[in-house]
């Protein structure tokens, strides 16, 4: 049975594209909103102005890119002794990226609908949208799920990883509050 530091580096190993399209955004966002601008009947806007189309496929790039070098490394020499209890590939690491971004578009269309303003925060949904997007939609088309308890440690480490990385963030100016 592999050991507890194992089973977090295929938890890590299977996340990372998500992870990657998250931040990117942040870091290369900007521009015209998704949403353009447009608001439902309730006053509110879909998705609100920090939801840009650069921002969108900034991540998607990125996340696409990280999963097109995870797989490479996969079938290199470097890392054949690496064994993952779940099949990884290219359209597995496209669908995890774009679930990341799809789960975060979810969360702030619900967050505005709840009234909640751009930028203010709602613990726990915040640091996890993401990750149950891309886990969600790695299932359709992996021959092999990613185990229950990657699922789980993905869910457990994400919360402190993302707390971090925002302060981080905020620490070097690409982000306005910390969280």
């Amino acid at each position: 049975m592999p050991s507890l530091m194992y089973e977090i580096a295929f938890a890590l190993w299977f996340i990372w594209p998500a992870y990657v399209a998250n931040a990117f955004p942040v870091i290369f966002g900007g521009g015209r909103a998704i949403d353009m601008g447009k608001k439902l009947s309730d006053g509110k806007p879909i998705f609100g102005s920090h939801k840009t189309v650069r921002g969108f496929f900034a991540g998607l790039i990125a996340g696409v890119v990280i999963s097109v070098v995870q797989t490479s490394l996969l079938q290199s020499t470097i890392l054949s002794d690496f064994v993952l209890p779940f099949q990884f590939n290219i359209l597995i690491g496209f669908m995890i990226t774009l679930g990341a971004l799809v789960g975060d578009l979810a969360h702030s269309f619900v967050k505005r609908r709840m009234g909640i303003v751009e930028g203010a925060p709602l613990p726990v949904a915040d640091q996890l949208d993401f990750v149950l997007g891309a886990i969600l939609f790695s299932l359709p088309v992996s021959a092999s799920s990613p185990p229950l308890l990657t699922i789980v440690i993905v869910i457990l480490i994400t919360p402190p990883i993302h707390l971090l990385t925002n302060f981080l963030a905020y620490l070097v100016g690409l982000k306005n509050t910390p969280w």
